[in-house]
């Protein structure tokens, strides 16, 4: 057993995007060699619907995946293609944008105005950028849900962990999607396939997670006797943790236990071309992208 060594610990960044929902952003927009497939993570976790109700009128995607994993409350959606349809807790929906839709999502809260979830952009390789649009919706109820002996549980939403097999199938990035809890003091570790990039989302509890030698903590800045020193603390809520190689990533759970999502796939390797929601190869892709919005062709039919 290799156990990951934490390449680095850092916290989401608060951002507002669609018509102005406040969301907090663990990665995205930048440098993706690292979390190759993985291009963004939103939190868009948040208990004010004044901070939520507007949120992502219709917009492009293109050469990606979109996958958003409601927690609570729920999420409507519907697209230039004429699907509709609506995501309560615990339900996932998986996108393939492919060559491109039109979509909306409009989230609502519970009953005590709470909105939370997820989405996570996964990239295409080039050879599928151009694929026809695909939707898997998934009910929580479809989601394989494993409990170990020491009390950790583990959701499977995609991929294949401890014997059971996640709902959703027929990824190009064969990623591998968990939603892990691991009881309050409890050190467990769990298997991270060596050749594909991981990382973990906290956002529930805190933990350490432990390098081949020493665990590492969040860098923090404190004010001790009136100077400022840099410390490192447990690893905590909407914190993300970058892992480097190995086959095993381990975690301690601190007193009140910790959730994260545990996120891994195997690298595309290809060069990344951005335009918001529409990501290519190259700058002439993304120029004709642009160029079909504007002309009305952008949606291919058929």
């Amino acid at each position: 057993m290799s156990i990951r060594p934490v390449k680095r610990i850092v916290q989401s960044q608060p951002t507002v995007e669609g018509a102005g929902v406040k969301l907090r952003r663990a990665f995205g927009f930048g440098d993706t060699s690292e979390l190759d497939p993985f291009l963004l993570l939103d939190d868009f976790r948040n208990d004010r619907p004044e901070d939520y109700l507007a949120g992502f009128p219709w917009h492009p995607h293109r050469g990606i995946e979109t996958i958003t994993y409601v927690l609570a409350g729920s999420v409507e959606h519907g697209d230039s293609l004429g699907n509709r349809g609506k995501l309560g807790a615990g339900d996932v929906q998986w996108m393939t944008a492919g060559s491109g839709i039109l979509h909306q999502e409009m989230p609502q809260g519970d009953s005590a105005g709470r909105m939370h979830g997820f989405q996570l952009w996964a990239n295409l390789p080039a050879s599928l950028k151009m694929t026809a649009p695909r939707y898997q919706d998934i009910t929580a109820a479809a989601v394989p849900s494993i409990t170990d002996d020491d009390g950790t549980s583990v959701s499977v939403i995609c991929g294949t962990f401890w014997g059971k097999r996640g709902p959703v199938d027929g990824i190009a990035a064969d990623p591998r999607y968990l939603d892990v809890w691991v009881p309050p003091g409890r050190r467990k570790s769990l298997p991270v396939e060596t050749n594909r990039h991981a990382f973990a989302y906290v956002f529930e509890g805190s933990g350490t997670f432990h390098a081949a030698s020493a665990p590492l903590g969040v860098l923090t800045e404190k004010n001790v006797d009136d100077r400022e020193i840099r410390v490192r603390e447990r690893t905590g809520n909407r914190s993300l943790v970058l892992f480097d190689s190995g086959d095993t990533v381990t975690v301690q759970a601190g007193d009140e236990g910790i959730r994260f999502l545990l996120i891994s796939g195997k690298p595309i390797e290809e060069p990344v071309a951005w335009y918001g929601p529409i990501v290519m190869n190259t700058q002439a892709e993304l120029q004709q992208a642009v160029a079909e919005l504007r002309d009305g062709t952008f949606i291919k039919r058929g």
